[in-house]
């Protein structure tokens, strides 16, 4: 009996030692394993064609220290201060990833209109990674791409669904609400088309919407609705049914178009082809019933022939009797800048609370001397925290938050945006395109 718990005993010691002295793979392991070799090195493999072309090389051993800070071989991604992997972390670091820049399927409509210079995305065909190894691989990123250690749970990679390029279809109208419809409309060949639309609501009082959806058809860079200051002039306010291009066709500012900007009211907007929007329950955006909707589309026609525009929205509405917290606009701007001639200038400033707000959506505005824009929570036991970056000024993300960002009385957010005036005079605030402006748009609810 004694011999036999020996043997129990032993195997037992054997046993957990095995288990103690099995490695957990690392992060980057992971990705090596489950992503590059199945997805990426069949192509980017020594001596191949493709790997001469990029200059990177997967299947080597040293595949992390060929990505990570390695500056791409693409003139243009270097150009706009991307390397291939960017350690930084946080959004600052995926917003410097070239790789991401080319894996990130849900992004393709704006990288083939934005960045043709990039190259087709990756794996190409059209043969996505999932959303899982996309997760995977953009949780890695923000936690700073290290090469050793745990920092991404392996259980996002079950998530097997994959980015099917959406065919555009029109929405039918919802059950209750109001459909917006921009009728097709021609974007000439290599051109930027940027126009608005004012819309009549065709409402009697102020409605409630909860739920927003947004359909366009391909080469969409940004599609946003407006609404108007209460302030705003009637001689100010634009005709229904007119586009007003931003733009004219030798490349001047529209100076009316401009005028009216100044009074907008962000109510809804999206990046994407097809957005499907949904407020938490009981929050709503309030549409007076003094204005309509100001639909702002812009196309972009990389192509050497004629493409076509089109949008729909429906503004899904509910009851006042449903609403337990309306949702209001966020736009906190600061109008006092002076750029002094041939130098870089950092400007700040914070807006706080006097009471605790939720915040859902943000994104920046400013013009083309912006090289950063920063907004970080102000107070509190998340001062400091960084919630919003970009480094684009001509396409700023629009962020939704869910769980949206809570702000407590006595703290807000602080607005950090640096410009490079690289002309012989003073710059300052202003709406023409030659002007600077620092305005962070969103909503939050009490």
């Amino acid at each position: 009996m004694k011999r036999i718990l020996y043997f129990i005993i032993i195997f037992s010691i054997f046993i957990g030692c095995e288990e103690v002295e099995k490695p957990d793979r690392s992060t980057w392991n992971i990705i090596q394993e489950e992503v590059l070799l199945s997805s990426c090195v069949n192509c980017h493999a020594s001596q191949t064609a493709i790997t001469k072309q990029s200059g990177l090389d997967l299947s080597k051993n040293e595949a992390y220290s060929e990505m990570v800070g390695v500056s791409p071989k693409n003139i243009a991604a270097k150009e706009d201060g991307l390397v291939i992997v960017s350690n930084e972390g946080g959004m600052k670091g995926l917003a410097k990833s070239f790789l991401w820049e080319k894996i990130n399927a849900y992004d393709r409509e704006h990288y083939l209109s934005d960045h043709p210079q990039y190259g087709q995305m990756m794996p190409p065909g059209e043969n996505f990674l999932s959303d899982g190894q996309l997760k995977f691989i953009r949780s890695w990123i923000e936690a700073g791409a290290p090469e050793s250690g745990i920092v991404v749970d392996e259980k996002l990679l079950l998530d097997s669904n994959r980015y099917s390029p959406p065919e555009f279809t029109p929405l039918n109208p919802p059950e209750k609400g109001i459909q917006l419809h921009i009728k097709p409309f021609e974007v000439k060949p290599n051109y930027e088309r940027e126009f608005f639309q004012y819309t009549d609501l065709n409402i009697d009082g102020d409605i409630y919407a909860n739920r927003i959806e947004i359909e366009m058809r391909s080469g969409s860079h940004h599609f946003i609705l407006y609404s108007f200051d209460k302030n705003i002039n009637n001689s100010n306010i634009p005709e229904y049914d007119i586009k007003r291009d931003l733009r004219f066709e030798d490349g001047t500012m529209n100076v009316q178009t401009l005028r009216t900007m100044q009074y907008h009211e962000f109510f809804s907007g999206t990046q994407w082809p097809r957005m499907d929007y949904n407020l938490p329950p009981g929050v709503a955006f309030k549409l007076n019933s003094k204005f309509g909707i100001d639909q702002n589309a812009h196309y972009v026609n990389r192509s050497d022939s004629i493409i076509i525009g089109e949008v729909f929205t429906n503004i899904h509405t509910i009851d006042r009797s449903e609403v337990e917290k309306v949702a209001n606009i966020i736009n906190w701007s600061n109008q006092e800048i002076l750029l002094p001639p041939r130098k870089v200038t950092t400007l700040n400033k914070s807006f706080i609370t006097d009471a605790p707000i939720y915040i859902g959506q943000l994104f920046s505005h400013a013009h083309e001397k912006m090289t950063e824009f920063v907004v970080k929570i102000k107070g509190g036991e998340r001062n400091g925290e960084l919630v919003y970056w970009t480094d684009d000024w001509e396409h700023p993300p629009i962020i939704n938050y869910d769980p949206p960002i809570q702000l407590n009385n006595g703290e807000g957010l602080e607005l950090i945006a640096t410009y490079d005036n690289q002309e012989d005079r003073f710059i300052t605030f202003g709406f023409l395109s030659t002007d600077e402006m620092m305005i962070l748009f969103g909503w939050y609810y009490k």
